[in-house]
């Protein structure tokens, strides 16, 4: 579904490099997970998968089921069916959620959706995630706990349904049961969808105990150093990063 071909990046106007020749492939129905210390590059991974104005693309290319997207806009990639859950949602005063959501599932779907079936679908996401009604009025992420936040980029990917889905740090800010909802929805959305894929990046292996990840990915310094399953995950929330050894590019992709 999607590969990521030695890819380099660097913050665009700059030579800081942040992806030193990166390569990745995922394919249909798997459930991938990238974990790393603070500033090896995870969050700028998931934005450059998006195409965040940010980032250049300095060498490799990016393909979405064999189309090169690597210069493709934001909102291409939306429509072809990729979505960020995004590890700080951005709050937008003067625009309810209900007009974001609407206007979203008509761009990625070209359609302009029954306000009927949008209320019925609307309200059957906000149940499942235990939403408050009042959320579907008051102004994008504004105001919203960041239990609340998070809870709205599950809501926003259950509406526009993508096949490839990246979840920054979705973790963070929650509690125990509203880790365990986030985490429901998004089992029952991957049973629902068994071709759609997720990418999630982690700081910490608790959510993997939830959402099992098919492969287990340690990034280091821009780059992928060790691939595993769980028990790598494991293995670093008891003994830290340090302790991984480095193992050959050669063995990581076989």
């Amino acid at each position: 579904m999607l590969e990521l071909e030695n890819i380099t990046v660097k913050v665009k106007d700059s030579d800081k490099e942040i992806l030193k020749d990166f390569s990745l492939s995922i394919g249909e129905g798997e459930v991938h997970a990238i974990m790393g210390p603070n500033g090896t590059g995870k969050s700028t991974l998931a934005k450059v998968i998006m195409g965040h104005y940010k980032y250049e693309i300095v060498s490799g290319k990016l393909f979405f089921y064999s189309d090169d997207i690597t210069h493709i806009s934001v909102d291409e990639r939306a429509k072809k069916g990729i979505f960020l859950g995004m590890q700080d949602p951005t709050e937008i005063e003067g625009v309810t959620n209900s007009e974001f959501l609407r206007t979203a599932l008509k761009e990625v779907t070209g359609e302009k959706t029954n306000l009927y079936t949008f209320i019925q679908e609307v309200e059957a996401g906000m149940k499942e995630l235990k939403l408050s009604d009042t959320m579907l009025h008051r102004f994008l992420n504004k105001g919203f706990s960041g239990g609340e936040k998070k809870k709205n980029e599950i809501l926003q990917l259950k509406m526009l349904k993508p096949k490839f889905i990246i979840l920054d740090e979705i973790d963070s800010g929650l509690d125990v049961d509203s880790l365990k909802i986030v985490s429901e929805n998004m089992n029952a959305y991957l049973k629902e969808n068994p071709t759609a894929s997720l990418l999630m990046i982690t700081h910490y292996p608790r959510i993997l105990e939830y959402i099992h990840p098919d492969y287990v990915h340690i990034m280091q310094n821009g780059k992928i150093e060790k691939t595993g399953d769980i028990l790598l995950a494991r293995s670093v929330e008891k003994d830290g990063y340090h302790s991984i050894n480095v193992i050959d590019k050669e063995d990581i992709y076989e």
